[in-house]
């Protein structure tokens, strides 16, 4: 049955919006590279962004919230625990790596976050795994450790300690999507990444506050430009498109369009900061987005 004008219009604005949200979520670890060029630490950085995105974030969480039913006890104790999984420990965790290792290894060690859904789901839950999806999930892994091995015969040892950092990182990120599933439907989706980012962002500057004296937060000016931009254009607005997009096309083509990521922050990582781009970068991201598209397939 051939669309309507009105459906080629839905479409092609979901398109967009994923597109758009995937390559501005990506440029996240760009711009933390950047800011660490200024002698700022993981700690300061952090801080920055989460002040920045704070507002935003409470606004997102005001307004997602008028007119539903008060939260229970329950619910603000499930809330603590994804703020501090989702997006304080998997946000610190990242820009700790990210200190040791180059932006397109980071980028492929997230983007198998599916596939540690998978296995933390077995672990947890005892949830089969498919056949195709242990063969997409060897074939990505595969990627990433070809890509690996070539860092750290390059940068050396640290490049280890980035990548466990990193890897952390998704899998504190892995949890959240497992434990947010029943939140979601019980709260709404942007109440509670609204929610939760708050709690994450309290978290990064209290952090700040006890580790860090006053004076570390004096930081060359363009790192409080840089961690604006962080907030707001890698931060909130992925957010918000990516949700928008969803509601536009569904979440397995949403997370299709999203294999856009690791190439935009690839790309940009050649242009932008000078990284070099071999063929076993090039190799290991074939075989990560590979592996993804096997594996998502499978899981449809």
């Amino acid at each position: 049955m051939p669309q309507t004008p009105q459906a080629r219009k839905h479409l092609a604005s979901g398109m967009l919006l994923a597109t758009v949200g995937a390559i501005a979520f990506s440029g996240k670890a760009i711009i933390v590279k950047l800011a660490y060029r200024h002698g700022v630490d993981a700690v300061t950085l952090i801080m920055y962004r989460m002040l920045f995105a704070f507002p935003i974030f409470l606004l997102m969480a005001w307004w997602s919230s008028r007119g539903r039913p008060a939260l229970t006890r329950r619910d603000w104790l499930g809330i603590l625990g994804l703020g501090v999984s989702g997006y304080y420990l998997a946000s610190y965790l990242d820009f700790a790596g990210l200190s040791y290792i180059s932006a397109s290894l980071e980028r492929l060690i997230l983007y198998v976050n599916p596939t540690l859904v998978l296995l933390l789901g077995l672990l947890l839950y005892r949830r089969s795994v498919a056949r195709r999806q242990a063969l997409g999930m060897l074939i990505s892994y595969a990627g990433v450790l070809l890509v690996f091995g070539h860092e750290v015969k390059l940068a050396g040892a640290n490049v280890a300690l980035g990548a466990v950092l990193v890897f952390l990182s998704a899998v504190s990120y892995a949890l959240y999507l497992i434990y947010s599933g029943e939140m979601v439907q019980r709260i709404g989706s942007l109440r509670l990444v609204g929610l939760a980012t708050s709690v994450a962002c309290v978290l990064c500057i209290t952090q700040f506050v006890v580790l860090r004296p006053w004076s570390a937060a004096l930081v060359a000016p363009p790192v409080i430009w840089l961690s604006l931009l962080n907030a707001t254009l890698c931060t909130a607005l992925p957010v918000l498109l990516v949700m928008m997009a969803i509601e536009r096309l569904g979440a397995s083509v949403v997370s299709q369009v999203g294999m856009i990521g690791p190439m935009s922050t690839i790309l940009m990582g050649v242009v932008i900061l000078g990284e070099p781009f071999t063929l076993w970068v090039a190799a290991g991201t074939v075989l990560v987005i590979s592996g993804i598209f096997v594996f998502s397939r499978s899981a449809r």
